[in-house]
């Protein structure tokens, strides 16, 4: 991923808490020479050594899987808000553009199964439960009717190699300009374009 300096981002408790709230993301391999992307949701922890992981599932009827190998190189892309800036917001002539945040994440990638695979369901289940009313888990359900589901799922888990982070913000303006987007993006009807104003007014608040 291309990231300006201006937009490099660097902040590792952040950029952990994005990728937790941004956690259905899209995981990238090939398939028969070519890319093929799934989107899924995922989950950040750590393995028994202590090292950063991502894990998740693949139904067994998406052939991305089957040409897996072990230790092959995977891109996992998470995606937050964007929207999109209008040029006529600026108090000079500009082109328009499209402000975002965005994390890649590079890794190995194992296939998981039996104990391994059970652990990664009731992770992935207790972590999108949390503070719901009627909290489901996977230890309550019948083992018969987890065991069919198993069988139709393959695990995998990532070993994070390498993280790329941009947050395209406007750092580019001056304040004026800067305040002015946000304030326009808070005027705005979509919900992203009100998170992107959020996101900007973090770094730099209006004095």
């Amino acid at each position: 991923m291309y990231i300006h300096p201006l937009n490099e981002w660097q902040d590792e408790p952040e950029i952990v808490d994005f990728i937790k709230r941004n956690a259905f993301a899209t995981l990238i391999s090939q398939v028969d020479g070519k890319p093929w992307a799934t989107h899924l949701p995922f989950v950040l922890g750590k393995n028994n050594a202590g090292e950063p992981v991502l894990s998740g599932h693949l139904a067994k009827a998406n052939q991305q899987w089957k040409t897996i190998s072990e230790n092959a190189d995977v891109l996992v892309i998470f995606q937050g808000p964007h929207a999109y800036i209008s040029s006529s917001w600026y108090n000079h002539e500009n082109v328009p553009t499209w402000n975002y945040l965005a994390v890649h994440v590079s890794g190995k990638i194992r296939l998981i199964e039996g104990e391994e695979l059970m652990d990664h369901l009731k992770s992935l289940t207790d972590t999108y439960e949390e503070g719901r009313p009627n909290r489901v888990r996977v230890e309550t359900m019948s083992e018969s009717y987890v065991a069919g589901q198993l069988r139709a799922l393959v695990g995998f888990e990532i070993k994070i190699e390498e993280v790329k982070a941009s947050a395209k913000l406007s750092q580019n303006r001056d304040d004026v300009n800067y305040h002015h987007i946000v304030e326009k993006l808070e005027e705005s009807q979509f919900p992203l374009d009100k998170e992107v104003a959020s996101e900007m007014k973090k770094r730099r608040p209006k004095t």
